[in-house]
């Protein structure tokens, strides 16, 4: 099967602009808030919960310019289901009349069980929609912005292994702004990671 291309956005709104707002203006996010909230009980590593994640990650979509609402609406929900186990999908799927292509993102951007990471980050690159990998980098740079308040050198070194490995090409094909401050974050937290000593760590173990 071939790989689909996108054509990368290249450019990034400094504010909404009114006609952004008006096509936003009747778009009903609620129901997606409210299937959020089931999130407030799940902590997250770096502090604060997953809900709050799934409104980060909200946030920076339309700190794009992206007002799709099947990609928004998909923004506030996109950890439910790997999140909550047991958790009924219908309630994504039935949420409103976008419910169906909302649950289908979801789907596309949740990891199945036992699915190794790497397995499930290639499945994006290669078969992924075009918003699966722009929801998907929206996710990484919100990770990425927490990782500033985790304090395992382990985990931070690999986490950035992971995003320049996976990430990072998925960003290039639709994103480049998205991609350049996806790169910005991965120096920003390698350059913890020297100046901490990690790295001389390691040489002298």
């Amino acid at each position: 099967m071939l790989k689909k291309h996108f054509e990368m956005a290249v450019e990034k709104p400094s504010q909404m602009d009114t006609a952004h707002m008006l096509q936003l203006q009747n778009t009903y996010f609620a129901p997606y808030i409210q299937i959020a909230t089931s999130l407030i009980g799940k902590a997250r590593f770096a502090g604060g919960n997953m809900f709050r994640h799934q409104i980060d990650t909200f946030g920076i979509l339309i700190d794009y310019g992206y007002i799709d609402p099947i990609l928004l609406k998909a923004s506030l929900v996109h950890d439910v289901i790997e999140d909550i186990p047991g958790y009924d999908e219908n309630l994504i799927h039935d949420a409103d009349e976008d419910g169906p292509q909302v649950y289908e993102l979801v789907k596309e951007v949740t990891k199945k069980t036992g699915q190794l990471k790497p397995e499930y980050l290639r499945g994006i690159i290669e078969h992924g929609s075009y918003r699966a990998k722009i929801l998907k980098c929206a996710d990484r740079i919100s990770n990425m912005i927490s990782l500033g308040f985790v304090t395992s050198a382990e985990f931070i070194e690999r986490y950035c292994d992971e995003t320049e490995y996976f990430i990072l090409p998925i960003a290039l094909e639709v994103d480049f702004n998205m991609y350049q401050e996806i790169i910005n974050l991965v120096v920003s937290r390698r350059r913890y990671l020297e100046e901490s000593g990690y790295f001389d760590r390691k040489k002298d173990d």
